[in-house]
């Protein structure tokens, strides 16, 4: 599919971009070029591959599922200026 300098002011005025009249040539090639790949793209045969979400297959190097610090809620509560039954209390925002 090719487009020429015109579609490219009709896509413009659609959009609502400001294209320079003397660089619509230059964006028609541009976006020929893409419809093009895209064109290219869309004839390869995708069957029997699945959605990845990266294209290389690797698998996230994870740390093992542990407790590093202990519970410390009394002590940062002992710091807080109002705490009732292990919450915090703050003043009331919303009437």
């Amino acid at each position: 599919m090719s487009i020429d300098a015109r579609e490219v002011g009709q896509i413009a005025h659609l959009a609502r971009l400001a294209i320079n009249a003397a660089d619509s040539e230059v964006h028609a090639r541009n976006l020929s070029d893409i419809l093009a790949f895209v064109e290219r793209l869309s004839g390869i045969d995708t069957a029997g591959i699945g959605p990845l979400a990266h294209p290389l297959d690797m698998t996230q190097r994870l740390r093992p599922d542990e407790v590093s610090e202990g519970d410390l809620r009394e002590r940062f509560q002992a710091l807080a200026p109002a705490t009732a039954e292990g919450h915090y209390l703050v003043p009331r925002v919303i009437e």
